[in-house]
């Protein structure tokens, strides 16, 4: 076999194990089965809502363990027809195997990619928090530029958008803003977006024209539904009442309805102001202190099962997870899985799934660390 395609044979072998790793093979089938036999109960649907929540479950694992099934046994197929043609000397049927071959290799990387979503939260809808880092206006507006590149981002893929919280730097960009991002695994691919990210540019507020850095935090959590219970105290709340800011036509500022309310034994912010009711902006904000928390318990348990220290969110030096440098040289970096761009412009337009999936796929392959900082 050419050396070119035993490449490829050993890394859809590569492939089939990391997918079957992932999935936890053998739970996986014993839950299918526990899944099939719960669809057949004619009881299920008296709870329509935990009869759903079963059956997309049952659809993306069946889909996952079918995908593996078919890839194994339709590579097995192929690596034969390819050694018989050799045997043979049939160049025509050897072209055909060696084209099979490399969709097979897509088609793993499409079943890799989907498998990397089939987290517990990776199907729901999304919070984006953004926050500036110190540096007044130049940090606030780098977190306006990275509101706008994850909003262009969740605009090209189809999904839905609304500003929950928007407050905006004294002279340019923002302070701090939320958005909630609607549509088909938001959360799975925004999960890993969490930390922080650095500016390197000519500052267009500096009148000597000086290169700054600047850094602005990102922290993603999932929207979660009623089925999830989470239990708040209403004596662990601080409820603060303010008068919205930004854009939101004539009942912006006239009436103290944006609320803002202070989880105190974890310390978690939340704010929304995109109803005009505060009846209504309290709700709101209790939906996304429900799901922070949420996000908490499930990193927490990741963490646990991969054996990691806790996310550090300090915004600063040494705690940043992607670099984009606009000056003197153009470039992207991920410090996590060294995934690069030279078109930082295309990237802060949006263009952000190659960064994703990379930092998806490093958490399957198991990598661990940052790989170094760019200047």
């Amino acid at each position: 076999m050419r050396a070119e395609a035993e490449a490829t044979v050993d890394q859809l072998k590569q492939s089939m194990a990391l997918l079957r790793r992932h999935l936890d093979w053998d739970q996986a089938n014993l839950r299918l089965e526990e899944l099939n036999a719960l669809a057949e109960d004619p009881d299920l649907w008296n709870d329509p809502q935990n009869a759903q929540k079963l059956m997309r479950e049952r659809t993306r694992l069946d889909d996952s363990i079918t995908a593996v099934v078919e890839i194994e046994q339709d590579l097995a197929d192929t690596v034969e027809i390819i050694e018989l043609s050799e045997m043979d000397g049939d160049e025509d049927m050897e072209a055909e195997a060696l084209e099979q071959l490399t969709m097979l290799a897509e088609k793993a990387k499409k079943s890799e990619l989907k498998a990397l979503l089939s987290g517990e939260a990776d199907a729901n809808d999304a919070y984006i928090e953004i926050h500036s880092g110190a540096g007044g206006t130049e940090s606030q507006d780098w977190a306006n530029m990275l509101l706008r590149m994850y909003a262009r981002w969740a605009e090209k893929r189809g999904y839905k958008v609304d500003t929950v919280q928007y407050m905006p730097g004294e002279e340019a960009g923002i302070k701090t803003a939320t958005l909630q991002i609607k549509g088909e695994d938001v959360y799975g691919w925004l999960k890993t977006e969490s930390g922080v990210h650095r500016l390197v540019r000519i500052s267009p507020y500096d009148s000597n024209a000086r290169r700054h850095t600047s850094f602005a935090s990102v922290w993603v959590y999932p929207v979660i539904d009623d089925s999830i219970d989470i239990e708040i105290a209403e004596s662990d709340l601080k409820v603060d009442t303010y008068r919205a800011s930004g854009a939101g036509g004539q009942h912006v500022n006239t009436t103290d309805s944006a609320v803002r309310i202070t989880h105190q034994p974890s310390g978690i912010v939340v704010q929304c102001q995109n109803q005009r009711s505060q009846h209504k902006n309290r709700a709101e904000a209790m939906s996304m202190l429900k799901a922070r928390l949420y996000e908490e318990e499930l990193r927490r348990r990741e963490e646990e099962a991969n054996s990691v220290n806790a996310q550090k969110t300090e915004i600063g030096w040494g705690h940043q997870i992607r670099s984009y440098v606009l000056q003197p040289y153009q470039m992207v970096k991920d410090l996590r899985t060294a995934e690069e761009s030279s078109q930082p412009d295309k990237v802060l337009d949006g263009d952000l799934d190659p960064f994703m999936a990379a930092a998806l796929a490093a958490r399957v392959h198991g990598e661990s660390g940052e790989v170094s900082d760019i200047e």
